[in-house]
């Protein structure tokens, strides 16, 4: 089975229970280790929109990756994401951020995820539960990339709420 690092956002609708939903329909297709805790951050890219709620899971999945991509995609559709504008208001937001140490890159899926390591909405959740996992491009525990991002400030907090 392969180790696969999740990304869950959402900041339309009742975003915890989205992500609560999200973390029920992928179940079946991934089976889910760790948790992290949930943060709310400001939206990036087009900041006229609600914030956003985020978390990150570890777990293992048997489905190869474009075949766990098509899954992600039918439990963003089944949450009500329709193809919006980008980097909009949503939802749920799914991603793979890591699979293995898989290094794979097409139209459709690029894994790792290319803009993870920008995003503190990311790194913070993912260093909670994967610290010493290293980034198959860069070489470097996830601990030491988050670090890079600086302290939380404005952007990003922890809320009292779990998964």
């Amino acid at each position: 089975m392969a180790q696969v690092y999740v990304g869950l956002g959402s900041n339309k609708g009742d975003r915890l229970e989205n992500m609560r939903a999200a973390l029920k329909f992928l179940a079946p297709h991934m089976e889910v280790a760790k948790v992290s805790r949930v943060y709310e951050s400001m939206p990036m890219y087009k900041e006229d929109q609600d914030l956003f709620l985020n978390a990150a899971l570890h777990g293992r999945t048997e489905l190869l990756p474009q075949d766990f991509f098509r899954q992600i995609k039918q439990v963003e559709q089944a949450l009500g994401r329709t193809e919006g504008e980008r980097n909009g208001p949503r939802e749920i937001d799914i991603d793979i951020l890591l699979y293995d140490d898989f290094v794979h890159t097409t139209p459709e899926l690029t894994i790792p995820h290319p803009r993870m390591h920008e995003r503190l909405f990311v790194m913070v959740p993912l260093e909670e539960i994967a610290p010493v996992v290293s980034h198959p491009i860069h070489g470097r525990p996830i601990i030491e990339m988050r670090e890079e991002l600086g302290p939380l400030g404005d952007e990003l907090w922890e809320i009292e709420e779990r998964l």
